[in-house]
């Protein structure tokens, strides 16, 4: 399909990851596909394109959204973090990120964007989640690989990491 000329083509200017950004997109282009292909944030997977398997959850203006349900022109003006922004800095990995390295909590990795931005929503939330709840909650996400298991032992020691955490930490 031929992309459309400049004047089919719709300004779109948010904040992502605490930066700027600003391009064009078609009236119909998704969010995932305007992250991954105008963007550059290729940690936004996208899986079932019909918000059914998580891959592609992200955040806007502070709450977990399916990036695959989501037009590019509707995020005009809103805060969005991708997994990009988890680390807090390059090379360093988030409480979180390191429990499910710790756990091994992913095989091949496909699911494990959108899982991080869900827990790490959820955590800021749900200081002391049971493994009862998280598997409620993760129950929005599809992964083939793992078998959940190691997924709520890493989603359960970055809890508990992040309540014994200095408050500046």
């Amino acid at each position: 399909m031929p992309r459309l000329s400049a004047d089919q083509r719709h300004r779109v200017r948010f904040t992502l990851n605490g930066r700027p950004v600003e391009a064009e997109a078609e009236p119909r282009m998704l969010l995932t596909d305007f992250l991954r292909q105008d963007l550059g944030m290729t940690g936004t997977h996208v899986g079932c394109e019909h918000g059914v398997c998580g891959a592609c959850t992200i955040e806007i203006d502070g709450v977990s959204a399916r990036a695959c349900l989501t037009l590019a022109v509707q995020a005009d003006g809103a805060t969005i973090r991708t997994v990009e922004a988890l680390a807090p800095e390059p090379g360093r990995l988030s409480v979180l990120q390191e429990a499910f390295r710790r756990h091994h909590a992913l095989q091949c990795g496909f699911c494990t964007p959108g899982i991080l931005m869900s827990l790490d929503s959820y955590l800021r939330t749900h200081s002391e989640p049971t493994e009862t709840e998280l598997r409620k909650f993760l129950g929005g996400h599809l992964c083939r690989c793992t078998g959940y298991v190691p997924i709520l032992a890493a989603a359960l020691d970055a809890a508990k990491r992040l309540r014994e955490a200095p408050a500046h930490a």
